[in-house]
């Protein structure tokens, strides 16, 4: 069983021969690789927990890459690098348009590749990062009291706690009291911060 908790690039090329020299390559630099000469295979195992990105080759047989780019799209959201050693513009606007990250013509460049890879693996780590800072605080946020929730907005659009008062026919202590658990539920220290992080989550 692969480690989903590290990054992986997943190498999918039926020649063994590019995918060996690649794995050498990304060894080089500290990155883990599984290759794949079967683009099925490959999409059978395929996780959504999976962390890393796609090495893919677009001519192959039984399936084109642009196919595999494209169910690709509906599994996972891995990066992909697309490489083909047959390259023109249509190709490349097609395999943009389906979503790949970066588009390398072989033989590709040692470096170039490297670079597209680790960038490609750098995305992702910060995107899984992000949704997971998100999917913390839409927890957080569901810990609210409807009223509570309805303060919080109030506070994000700007209103004082008087103004707040006001709206709801209540006391200002009443709304200082709400804030306060607002405050605490959410975690937030500073206004600032609770705008930033909160105000996007707000339906």
């Amino acid at each position: 069983m692969l480690d989903e908790h590290s990054p992986l690039v997943y190498l999918v090329d039926d020649d063994d021969a590019v995918r060996d020299g690649l794995a050498l390559l990304l060894r080089s630099v500290g990155l883990r690789s599984a290759g794949f000469g079967d683009p099925l295979a490959f999409l059978a195992q395929l996780t959504p927990r999976a962390i890393g990105c796609v090495v893919l080759d677009i001519r192959m047989p039984g399936i084109s890459g642009l196919d595999v780019l494209g169910r690709l799209a509906e599994q996972s959201d891995l990066p992909v690098v697309m490489l083909t050693g047959h390259a023109n513009v249509d190709l490349c606007r097609r395999a943009f348009k389906g979503g790949a990250m970066e588009f390398l013509q072989k033989p590709v460049d040692d470096d170039v590749f490297l670079d597209a890879v680790q960038a490609a693996v750098r995305t992702h780590i910060a995107s899984r990062e992000k949704l997971a800072v998100t999917q913390a605080a839409s927890a957080r946020l569901d810990k609210l009291s409807g009223r509570e929730r309805e303060v919080l907005e109030r506070i994000v659009q700007g209103l004082s706690n008087k103004e707040i008062a006001r709206e709801f026919d209540l006391s200002p202590r009443t709304v200082e009291t709400y804030r306060a658990n607002v405050f605490a539920k959410l975690e937030a220290e500073t206004l600032a911060g609770l705008i930033r992080e909160y105000a996007g989550l707000l339906g």
